[in-house]
């Protein structure tokens, strides 16, 4: 039997996704019109190469395993995903999803070929670094 939703809590969902979308879209990034005078530094990975479909997605897993939509769980992960972003490309951060995705879905021989290749211990390692010192760096505890 089906629970009768009220229309106050659809609307009240659908702004707090608003919320979260427009956070992600919009005020995750400042900048400056004059330029800072820096030294020359390694340049890190591009932050801004990762689809915004990816983004979303990584966020609204990343409220849903830290207990719900609320500010503070969605201005964290949306924090996370960027401090990834910053450590590893695009390219790197779904390589890494894959292998650690079919990895664990595939148990003894046939997973393996993914598994067991040093670039997927790589990037998995990558990943996981990357996804502590992120969880570190934006959550309160």
């Amino acid at each position: 039997m089906m629970e009768s939703v009220s229309p106050m809590k659809i609307k009240y969902s659908t702004y707090q996704l608003v919320i979260l979308l427009s956070t992600l879209l919009f005020g995750c990034s400042t900048t400056s019109e004059k330029p800072l005078e820096q030294a020359p530094v390694e340049a890190p990975a591009v932050v801004n190469d990762y689809p915004t479909r990816d983004r979303v997605e990584y966020v609204l897993n990343c409220v849903a395993q830290h207990g719900g939509l609320s500010y503070i769980n969605q201005y964290a992960c949306g924090c996370k995903i960027d401090k990834i972003a910053e450590k590893l490309s695009f390219s790197e951060f779904e390589s890494a999803k894959t292998f650690t995705y079919l990895s664990k879905g595939q148990t003894g021989d046939a997973g393996a070929v993914f598994r067991d290749p040093a670039q997927s211990k790589d990037l998995r390692s990558r990943l996981k670094e990357a996804e502590a010192s992120a969880e570190k760096s934006c959550f309160i505890k």
